[in-house]
């Protein structure tokens, strides 16, 4: 089982400008594959191997003008080129969108680092090629500290190590292998209705409210709201003619909102991982989710907004890797599965049944509210699917 582990890093200024100087050539490297496999490509030749085109960059860097290239570390321009050439073969086999060129202001800097040099202890970070000496008082450059100690074993494999910067901070994802998880839960089965006026109902009774509606996250939404419109003022005021000028006030208060829409980011993404390990310690046998069609919701633009701060997306992502790590059979029920609909005594369902009906009332008596007979009828649905699942 592999696992993968995200850290934030902690270097120094000088660290900081060779992080940069890695992330820029490897943005290069990317570009330069990419616009080679266009140029090819519409000169009739056949694809190019990142083998080839690796051959090609190692006689780029002996041009004079490119010698800037040989101060960083080789692999990194060699994972570039062939991420570049997997980019481009996923194209043509439909598998995604046709690559972009990263640019400079708007592509996030990243670069892949070797996984048999790397080196990890529980305080730091040992990153190939930063420094060329091998005094002692050098090598220390290619140590970074780590925010959090060891969290990343310190002898293990280590897969596609990457090292990627969100504006702020730069952080370490790396992938480890751990031995499988042997037991398999025995418990009963948990359905899990997702909504916007609680985040999760289980089938249990556990209910999980949303977290957007706590004071801490609209104190922050709010100050977020006053600061996008004093960057707006400040970029009217400096407007002269067509163009905007950003001064260092703008610089600042752009700073301050990137920072607070990365603590916005923590609150909800840390919520969600507390729900999701605390659904996961339960030990069922099995969890049935519904396949909520997000981008549709997302049209509304009622809800949109409400839509993207509960991340389902995530939501469902989280409980998947989750699950398989502990042997817990995941179960997604179909989309048009009418789990709020359908009366859980009776099984009739009730089509005139409204957004605003927060209760569920039935002919046959059953008054129950609707979200939690919607996990009620999720669970149902898994117990049904679970020995053809299995």
């Amino acid at each position: 089982m592999i696992k993968t582990i995200r850290v934030m890093l902690l270097p120094n200024n000088k660290q900081k400008t060779k992080l940069f100087q890695y992330a820029d050539t490897s943005r290069f490297a990317y570009n330069w594959a990419l616009e080679r496999e266009q140029e090819n490509y519409k000169n009739g030749g056949k694809f190019m191997s990142d083998t080839d085109l690796r051959k090609e960059f190692t006689q780029l860097k002996k041009n004079p003008k490119y010698t800037w290239l040989n101060e960083v570390s080789n692999n990194v321009a060699k994972q570039a080129i062939k991420d570049a050439c997997n980019a481009y073969q996923r194209f043509f086999k439909g598998l995604a969108q046709f690559p972009k060129f990263k640019s400079r202001k708007h592509s996030s800097p990243s670069f892949y680092q070797d996984n048999v040099k790397i080196q990890f202890t529980s305080t730091y970070v040992k990153v190939e090629g930063f420094a060329a000496s091998r005094k002692k008082n050098k090598q220390k450059l290619n140590d970074i500290r780590l925010a959090e100690h060891g969290r990343i074993p310190a002898d293990g494999k280590y897969l596609n190590p990457r090292i990627k910067y969100n504006g702020l901070n730069w952080y370490i994802t790396v992938g480890v292998e751990e031995g499988n998880h042997d037991l398999v839960p025995s418990k009963d089965g948990i359905g899990i209705d997702l909504g916007i006026k609680e985040l999760a109902v289980c089938s249990d009774q556990q209910r999980y409210p949303n977290k957007n509606k706590t004071q801490e996250v609209k104190k922050l939404e709010k100050r977020k709201r006053r600061l996008q419109r004093s960057i707006s003022r400040k970029y009217e005021k400096n407007k002269r003619g067509g163009r905007y000028g950003k001064t260092s006030n703008i610089v600042k208060s752009e700073k301050q909102l990137l920072r607070l829409n990365h603590r916005l980011t923590n609150i909800r993404q840390n919520y969600l991982h507390q729900t999701t390990s605390e659904i996961i310690k339960r030990e069922p046998k099995f969890i049935c989710i519904e396949d909520l069609n997000v981008s549709g919701m997302m049209k509304n633009k009622h809800l949109s907004k409400a839509v993207q701060q509960q991340g389902f997306y995530e939501f469902r992502q989280q409980i998947g890797y989750k699950s398989a790590w502990n042997n817990i059979q995941l179960i997604i029920a179909n989309r048009f599965f009418p789990s709020s609909k359908l009366c859980c005594c009776c099984g009739k369902i009730k089509k005139e049944l409204k957004l605003s009906d927060r209760i569920y009332r039935c002919e046959c008596g059953n008054v129950i509210d609707r979200d939690y007979q919607a996990a009620l009828n999720l669970k149902q649905y898994g117990e049904r699917a679970l020995p053809s699942a299995s």
